[in-house]
């Protein structure tokens, strides 16, 4: 099996793997949604809330802000040594959370969350928790630990995992007369006229459409 990486971005990762059938395809893919562990918070002690949100429904969405995990500084809770509920420094971090309205209604946002470990933080500030009228008050204190998709999915690394077969386009140099009919039709902007030829470049982009073969004069 042979992995080559097409485009890795802060939140997003793309790569070619040759060498293997489908089905082990989508068991990597299930296995990058279901087994790999990530932290998620799991615990939350509502200090005060006055908001409209009743303190579960506060906890759910908390739950399901992505945190950015450190896998080698701490261990799973079943494992640590400290069989605590609410965890201990090697197995669990504190994010606490106080806001007010005080003259005017505004959103609590995950930035908002001050965790005891600067590496784990949620990947976004920009995820609204609750919205608090004036003199609305909330304060809770939350625990994360680490966890795998396949018991809850708070804890899915992945909000999308999918695969695809890959294209092998072939052209026929020999009866190619350029027309470039098959360049107008390509949608993914794969197929480029360079000189007299038509040449494949990105052909990972291609969705195998099918329109570059229906629009060729030439029968391929």
């Amino acid at each position: 099996m042979q992995v080559k990486i097409l485009e890795r971005q802060e939140n997003t990762l793309r790569f070619y793997v040759s060498g293997l059938d489908h089905q082990i395809a989508n068991g990597i893919r299930r296995i990058m949604m279901s087994e790999v562990p990530v932290m998620a918070i799991d615990d939350v002690i509502v200090v005060e809330n006055s908001s409209t949100l009743r303190d579960e429904m506060i906890a759910h969405r908390l739950g399901f802000v992505p945190l950015k995990t450190d896998l080698s500084s701490y261990v799973n809770r079943e494992l640590c040594d400290c069989k605590s509920d609410l965890g201990c420094s090697k197995c669990s971090v504190t994010l606490t959370l106080e806001s007010e309205a005080v003259d005017q209604v505004r959103n609590v946002y995950s930035s908002e969350l001050k965790s005891s470990d600067p590496e784990i933080v949620p990947v976004s500030g920009d995820i609204p928790i609750v919205r608090l009228a004036i003199g609305q008050k909330i304060r809770l204190e939350a625990y994360a630990r680490l966890g795998i998709g396949k018991e809850h999915a708070k804890w899915q690394p992945t909000s999308a995992s999918t695969y695809k077969y890959a294209s092998l386009i072939k052209l026929d140099s020999e009866r190619c007369d350029s027309c470039k009919k098959c360049i107008k039709e390509c949608s993914k902007g794969i197929l480029r006229l360079e000189g007299k030829k038509i040449t494949i470049v990105d052909d990972d982009k291609c969705d195998m459409c099918n329109m570059c073969v229906e629009s060729c004069p030439k029968m391929p």
